[in-house]
């Protein structure tokens, strides 16, 4: 996934904060209260479980990787719909064969979760489900062939927004809100393949943007979780969030930093990243935002593991998750306060 087109070397000190996962029955009573207080301070914001969203990481990854055409694929497209029922949604299954780099149709899903669904203010939340077929960037070339676990690349957003479909679920956010896990996004041409062909990334979004689920679908704003689940993650400001949508981009940034994430969401630059949100801002002409780990030290601009065998369950971390989940779970139930 992703093309790397634009990095700005430079990071902002950000206000050291701490970020505190999902209580659970063992925890003490004085943590309970600090978890309350840093989840949502007198907003009456449901509080993201970050133990929860672990485990919906956790259980996709346990399909196998999600390619499409493969029964792993099949599988937890089934599992990521069942869920959003069950948490109340109204589900759309957008099915279609879509057409890879190197000709290969693919039997790829689209799959939405609507709640709210006649209210016509709309919050547009996104990640793509699937899993990259090759981890061309392993530093060993035997393994260049070889699917990944996608445990950040791609679990990880939406394993963040099963949780916060399950709060929506729960308590009513008071507008409509659209969960979308965009498939066919990681088949784009491999680093082994000379002849590049553009477009060739997040095919899912590719055709939703022409066939939307519902006839001229408009949302707000829209924000895109890719890559949320690793220890230490730094999200910087992605270039094209900013050009196309930068009272979104400040809306959320400065929400983390009231809420004490500071240190996750940074106050600079990253690059511009070709992704899902791309292709929505085009498509459907909603502004949009991606939160996307974004290393300026990296020679790609993404994580050491990123693309390779070791993007596994290893990685994946509750106080990140926490970070990101709760930060949108407050954007979602206050953005009119702000």
């Amino acid at each position: 996934m992703k093309q790397k087109t634009v990095m700005t070397h430079f990071l902002y000190i950000a206000l050291l904060a701490c970020s505190l996962v999902a209580c659970s029955q063992t925890k003490s009573k004085q943590e309970d209260k600090t978890m309350v207080s840093q989840a949502a301070p007198n907003t009456g914001t449901p509080s993201f479980n970050a133990d929860s969203a672990y485990m919906y990481v956790e259980n996709q990854v346990k399909f196998g990787p999600r390619v499409p055409n493969t029964t792993a694929h099949k599988a937890c497209g089934n599992y990521l719909a069942s869920e959003l029922r069950r948490f109340g949604a109204k589900v759309y299954e957008q099915e279609a064969t879509l057409t890879a780099y190197d000709n290969t149709g693919l039997e790829a899903k689209n799959i939405i979760g609507s709640f709210n669904p006649e209210n016509d203010k709309r919050i547009l939340l996104f990640a793509h489900w699937d899993s990259r077929p090759y981890s061309d960037h392993d530093p060993d070339p035997a393994n260049h062939r070889k699917p990944i676990d996608g445990a950040d690349d791609g679990a990880s957003g939406v394993g963040a927004l099963l949780e916060i479909a399950r709060q929506l679920g729960q308590k009513d956010p008071g507008t409509g809100v659209d969960i979308i896990f965009f498939d066919a996004e990681d088949y784009g041409t491999p680093e082994f393949v000379d002849d590049y062909k553009p477009d060739t990334w997040c095919l899912g979004t590719q055709f939703w943007a022409k066939n939307p689920h519902v006839p001229n679908y408009r949302a707000d704003f829209g924000i895109l979780l890719d890559m949320v689940g690793v220890k230490k993650a730094t999200f910087f400001k992605e270039v094209t969030s900013l050009r196309k949508a930068p009272n979104i981009v400040e809306l959320v940034w400065s929400t983390a930093r009231d809420l004490g994430y500071g240190k996750y969401f940074i106050n600079a630059t990253g690059g511009a990243i070709t992704d899902d949100h791309e292709y929505v801002i085009k498509g459907r002409n909603i502004p949009c935002i991606d939160i996307i780990n974004y290393d300026p030290e990296s020679d790609h601009g993404f994580g050491w593991y990123w693309h390779t065998q070791k993007d596994n369950m290893d990685n994946i971390d509750r106080e990140t998750l926490k970070a990101v989940g709760q930060t949108v779970l407050e954007v979602v139930y206050n953005r009119k306060k702000k």
